[in-house]
């Protein structure tokens, strides 16, 4: 009932003179499908009403008359008969997604973001209800006669009629009054989750409550029996809650929920009709429940796992019969070929069947029988080529396989990214841009090589972005990736700035302690001869605080020589030398 491509309605005629065996189905495209149900096939086709998908199809009291509702603001009155429109009128400011028809027949309950009342004859309406948020998706009256008897009936004042609406906890219930004043729900029922299947016994009789089932998108049933006598400020709450699980026996001992899909009240009143399991294979059972207890959880063993059943010769492989002169291509690299045996008899099939003794042929045995000529295709530098890399970016995009992916992403070279880019389908752009999102926010060194598809993308594929309609969404987030990245650029451009500044200051500062210092001890020091005695003094000082590895020239030596002889004899008295002597000193 609620699947993206169409929904459908089927009749609510209880008053018709004859069973109608029609169904109508509203389509995504905006032509309604009458289906005939006894026959089993197509009736007709009802088109040129709307131009967007069908949200509601209602059929009136009178069987061949049909309300429709849609995506494109109108609702369609049309004649079944002749597969015509009766009427079409502007039923909202934006999408009218329910409508509901009051028990008279003269009346039209449509809800899009407000909820209109109708009046049939002349299009015209009635009364305005405001109080939801959100679509309204349910709409249906609960009552067929007024609480007060006294007055006059003129068909819809005075009767009750429920809305339930999309995100929405609380189902209203509306009262439609004489007058314009009241536009409020009266009162209201508070539910677990969203509403997804409303089902209710219409009150015929002022004491006689209405009795409400609602099952919520969570999967619980909840079961409401009230009287509507007028306004209620507090949410009403549900008299019972009912759940479906499985007993848990078998290998898992805890209990799973099993979610009820539809519920109905059989015509009793009493009874329900459930729906619950997996929707292409749901189960209906009819239950009479004790309404008293506030919780009920049903224990049902069903098999929660559907198993589609596959003809298991449809995945043997059946090699094809060929000549020998039949060339035939071995799939992978272009040029492969191998030579194809004939077809062997059946003497020859019973000699190739391995005996219990020998050894089975290895991989590389039966590798090399395909006799492949690998040298005739090379292929520069052992890459794959550009259309490899866009199939294989596409198997693994298709399969997300991180090993595909990282070995055609990490190329760098961008000629090769270009052609790549060009020549991929366009349904893998989105898969890419969201791959290419998701490593952009992880290690830079990889983000720096990923900017590169993303700049290929948005330069060869941005005729095709821009006709996306959802294309804000799609790539909000790597927007906001882009965003931040830009906003923290000038930051660390002046982080960069401060801490190259910084290292070149220490590094030339290192580099000044690692200069050796310079000795400031003089190696030779002239001075001029006052005297002997000073000059002799002088030169034993400068010995002795002298460096010990010092060398002197030979003239330095020879001078210090004498002068020490010298102050030796002057010491020792002997000054008198004798000329043999004196000579042999000179």
């Amino acid at each position: 009932q609620d699947g993206p491509q169409r929904k459908k309605r089927k009749s609510e005629v209880a008053e018709a003179d004859k069973p109608l065996d029609i169904l109508a189905i509203g389509t995504a495209v905006g032509s309604i499908l009458l289906y005939s149900t006894v026959k089993g096939e197509l009736q007709s086709k009802l088109d040129g009403g709307h131009d967007n998908r069908v949200n509601c199809v209602r059929w009136h009291q009178d069987n061949c008359c049909l309300y429709s509702c849609s995506e494109d603001k109108h609702i369609v009155e049309w004649n079944t008969q002749t597969c015509k429109v009766k009427c079409k009128w502007k039923g909202d400011n934006s999408s009218v997604t329910t409508l509901c028809i009051s028990p008279d027949g003269k009346m039209l309950l449509s809800a899009g973001r407000t909820i209109k009342l109708w009046d049939l004859e002349t299009k015209e309406v009635y009364r305005h209800f405001t109080g939801h948020a959100t679509s309204v998706s349910s709409l249906m009256f609960t009552t067929v006669k007024p609480m007060n008897e006294n007055k006059p009936f003129d068909g819809i004042t005075g009767l009750y009629f429920l809305s339930g609406a999309i995100h929405d906890r609380l189902l209203s219930v509306w009262y439609i009054r004489s007058d314009r004043k009241e536009k409020n729900a009266v009162m209201s029922f508070t539910v677990t989750d969203e509403p997804t299947f409303i089902d209710l016994t219409v009150s015929e009789v002022k004491e006689e409550p209405v009795k409400l089932a609602v099952v919520c998108r969570d999967g619980q049933l909840h079961l409401f029996e009230h009287i509507l006598n007028g306004y209620c400020k507090k949410p009403l709450t549900s008299n019972c809650t009912i759940q479906i699980a499985t007993p848990g026996n078998d290998g898992d001992s805890t209990p799973k929920p099993v979610p009820i899909l539809a519920a109905a009240f059989c015509t009793d009143k009493q009874s329900l009709l459930l729906v619950y399991g997996n929707t292409l294979q749901p189960i209906i059972e009819k239950v009479t429940l004790n309404t008293t207890e506030s919780h009920i959880c049903l224990i049902r063993d069903i098999q929660k796992v559907l198993s589609l059943k596959t003809d298991v010769a449809l995945t043997k492989v059946k090699t094809p019969v060929v000549n020998s002169d039949t060339k035939v291509l071995v799939p992978g690299i272009p040029g492969h070929s191998t030579a194809v045996k004939t077809p062997s008899s059946g003497k020859e099939k019973k000699k190739n069947k391995r005996k219990p003794g020998e050894t089975e042929e290895s991989i590389e045995e039966r590798l090399g029988a395909l006799d492949i000529d690998v040298s005739k295709v090379k292929t520069p530098g052992g890459l794959p080529q550009t259309d490899s890399f866009a199939v294989l970016l596409v198997q693994g995009l298709e399969s997300n396989d991180a090993e595909i992916l990282n070995r055609v992403l990490n190329t760098r070279k961008e000629k090769v990214i270009k052609n790549t880019v060009a020549r991929m389908p366009v349904h893998a752009v989105i898969p890419l841009l969201h791959e290419l999102t998701k490593r952009l926010q992880g290690n830079p060194y990889s983000a720096s090589l990923m900017v590169r598809w993303v700049k290929s993308i948005f330069t060869l594929h941005a005729s095709y972005l821009s006709t996306l309609p959802d294309l804000i969404p799609q790539l909000g987030m790597l927007y906001q990736l882009m965003e931040s990245r830009v906003k923290t650029l000038q930051k660390l451009s002046r982080l960069h700035g401060r801490l190259f500044i910084l290292v070149t200051q220490v590094a030339a500062s290192e580099a000044v302690q690692d200069v050796t210092e310079v000795n400031q001890t003089a190696k030779l020091v002239y001075e001029d001869e006052s005297s002997e005695e000073e000059g002799s003094d002088d030169e034993m000082i400068a010995d002795k605080d002298s460096d010990e590895n010092w060398d002197e020239d030979e003239e330095k030596e020879e001078q210090s020589d004498e002068q020490d002889m010298t102050v030796e004899k002057e010491i020792n008295g002997d000054s008198d030398l004798e000329p043999e002597n004196e000579s042999e000193e000179e």
